[in-house]
């Protein structure tokens, strides 16, 4: 097949994605870009229109962004030698072509002269605000500097790529280089049946142990050692897993520190060079904290609201070991956290949340959720039968064996709205965490033809399928997927006649409000009962338990509130105030940051910093915006306030929501698009509220 990766089909033939073809496919649509920019760099001014400028300029680079979005997907789900090895070959080339675009005087003539045109005026309001955002992209980028500041900008741009890619490869292999097998079973006393049993197949299927003479296998993956940590009796197991997992990113061939403090002060040459003192006054200047310094003063706003009832908590955890062990008061050692938190829960509310598995089997969990939100917004989810490494007529294509498709239809006039792929357990060729990512993002066309469908994913690390019994999620877990569908429908629901301004190509301070909104309905009992069911039995969640569930749900709240607000202040503080922290050791830069955000330890633990890929896995990534988790908990806890005024599940609320906000996307400030679903600007005090520190 000719340049499979930039085939425009709808339904991807992964099967013909290989390395081979990665460096001629990517070096054709740069050529095809470079050759469509040109159009747009020699338009006489006299000549210049919406269709030659602004139209011509958002599909310059289609087929790259159609290729390199593949590619970079692969990249994150499937990494081998060969395809790392051709994706970093293009990579120099990718980064600079993507660095000049906004540097280009010739290109921004172009645009700027139809901007300022009386045509430009006239056009439909969507039209305009792409006009005005992607003048502000060029003008926020460099657009106006002079040519050695310009080079000096896509220099770093390049180097940026570079560096941020090298990190993600070093947190994936340290995280890949270490392994315990544990050969007494003794030593996972305390561990639930299900992560025992889970281990011992780990372990045969990586040539560990027999059936007669089994052993236990576990990674840095956090389904394989989360258990041990927050179960495990063997103080000495957790100990060392948590040793092992400190040198992810930091030790030997695979540390990041260096790394760290490049990227960091590249950033902030960029920001000096385009006239910010910071890199997040930078980054934010057009995102609803609009500076640094209002981010910093909004996470040290809520440190103040919780930080009593986050000493208080601390110190009832150590009195409570000490009750326990006969010993006094005092931090705990950081391996010992997680074990003796759970063990105070399950004490003060007769409360396992282990006992909740058995009710949360992924493809209930999808069936449920698909129900929920078919109600709210007025669709229909159906998967459809897919196959893995080969063509099938009348089949779709999947990246691998585990990974499900399905289409996403309007219930009205069915419509189909979007498609997307769903991938859910770890393996090594995987990176960690959970995400959602577009493919192709469709929508209306403006010619009045037929409407383009969305194309999307959502991806995870859940605990696998254990033996014969399917894959059983924690609640947290649980939570994770309605989160990554949050995102996945404010991109499949987009109805934006220019694409850049659809789904969520919002300000990132608001882009996290679609995804926790949902994560409300994982806590609700009417929503509950639409897929919490037992794997066995079908039943419902019992009441007992669900009661259960809701007394434990603030359950050292403002503990993990304030870890939260840690990785924003760490962010925002590295980023913002770097002159003062640039050349100190890493670690001791993080102790000063945190020191009144971090739980006192028996034993410091290494910045997670190093492994902290939200921040430098990408040029920009989430760096300087990492506050945006808890700006949008303020957002999705005040307007899920008027989902329980109006009913859970009211087709009504829910449709306003999808109109409003999901449809919406960048088509007008955001700030407009909250006011039009809550009739007013958000307040905070739900937020406190919901997490029982008000």
């Amino acid at each position: 097949m000719p340049n499979p990766f930039l085939a425009d089909d709808y339904h991807i033939r992964w099967s013909t994605l290989t390395a081979d073809y990665i460096e001629s496919d990517i070096k054709q649509a740069l050529e095809r870009a470079e050759q469509r920019l040109n159009a747009i760099r020699n338009l006489a001014t006299e000549n210049v229109s919406y269709a030659n400028t602004f139209a011509a300029f958002e599909k310059a680079a289609e087929e790259l962004e159609r290729g390199w979005g593949r590619l970079s997907h692969l990249d994150s789900v499937d990494d081998n030698p060969e395809q790392r090895a051709a994706m970093n070959a293009v990579l120099p080339e990718v980064s600079a072509f993507y660095s000049q675009i906004f540097l280009d005087s010739q290109i921004w003539a172009s645009l700027k002269a139809f901007s300022e045109s009386p045509d430009a005026k006239a056009l439909s309001p969507v039209k305009q605000r792409f006009i005005e955002e992607t003048c502000a992209d060029f003008i926020q980028s460099g657009a106006d500097l002079d040519a050695t500041q310009k080079a000096e900008v896509a220099e770093i741009e390049a180097e940026l790529s570079q560096k941020t890619k090298k990190f993600s490869e070093n947190v994936l292999d340290s995280t890949n280089a270490w392994e315990i097998v544990i050969h007494d079973e003794a030593r996972l006393a305390g561990l639930p049946e299900m992560a025992k049993e889970a281990a011992r197949l780990d372990a045969l299927q990586n040539s560990h142990g027999s059936e007669d003479a089994p052993k236990w296998r576990f990674t840095l993956q956090h389904p394989s050692m989360g258990p041990v940590m927050q179960h495990g009796e063997d103080d000495s197991l957790r100990k060392e897993i948590w040793e092992a997992n400190c040198t992810v990113g930091r030790d030997g061939e695979y540390d990041n520190t260096d790394l760290i403090w490049e990227v960091l002060e590249l950033r902030q040459r960029k920001a000096e060079i385009l006239g910010r003192q910071s890199f997040p006054d930078l980054i934010l200047q057009r995102r609803m904290a609009k500076n640094g310094q209002a981010a910093l003063d909004f996470t040290e706003d809520l440190h103040g609201k919780i930080q009593e009832e986050f000493l208080k908590e601390t110190k009832e955890l150590q009195d409570f070991k000490a009750e326990k062990t006969g010993g006094t008061s005092a931090p705990l050692e950081p391996w010992e956290t997680a074990y003796w938190s759970e063990k105070r829960r399950k004490e003060q509310y007769a409360f396992d949340d282990e006992a909740l598995r058995p009710y949360f089997p992924v493809a209930s969990v999808m069936d449920g959720m698909f129900s929920i939100t078919s109600k709210l917004f007025g669709i229909e989810i159906a998967e459809k039968e897919a196959v893995f490494g080969k063509d099938e007529d009348g089949k779709v294509q999947v990246w691998h064996e585990e990974c499900k498709f399905y289409d996403v239809q309007d219930s009205a006039t069915g419509e189909l709205l979007g498609s997307f792929y769903a991938d859910w357990h770890p393996r090594p060729t995987k990176r960690g965490g959970a995400w959602m990512n577009s493919l192709k993002t469709g929508g209306p066309v403006a010619d009045g033809g037929a409407r383009e469908p969305h194309l999307g994913l959502m991806i995870g690390n859940m605990t696998k399928p254990v033996g014969d019994k399917p894959a059983l999620l924690d609640h947290r877990e649980v939570e994770t997927i309605f989160h990554e569908f949050g995102h996945l429908l404010h991109h499949l629901l987009g109805d934006v006649e220019v694409k850049s301004l659809s789904g969520t190509n919002v300000p990132w301070d608001f882009v996290e409000l679609p995804s926790q909104i949902m994560e409300n309905f994982c806590w609700d009992r009417e929503s509950l009962d639409l897929f919490a069911r037992h794997y066995e039995t079908g039943e419902t969640l019992p009441d007992e338990l669900f009661l259960k569930m809701l007394s434990a749900k603030n359950y050292m709240s403002a503990t993990g509130f304030m870890r939260q607000l840690a990785l924003g202040k760490l962010d925002l503080e590295l980023h913002q105030n770097f002159s003062q922290y640039k050349g100190g050791d890493l670690d001791a830069v993080d102790a000063k940051i945190l020191a009144d955000y971090k739980t006192p330890l028996a034993t410091d633990s290494p910045t997670m910093a190093r492994r902290f890929s939200h921040l430098f896995s990408g040029p920009v990534a989430y760096a300087s915006g990492y506050y945006s988790y808890k700006w949008a908990e303020v957002l999705d806890a005040d307007a899920f306030t008027r989902f329980q005024e109006d009913g859970i599940l009211n087709t009504e609320t829910g449709m306003s929501f999808r109109r409003e906000i999901l449809a919406r996307g960048n088509s007008r400030p955001v700030a407009e698009s909250y006011r039009a679903f809550m009739g007013r600007d958000p307040e905070l005090e739900p937020l406190l509220e919901r997490a029982g520190l008000a």
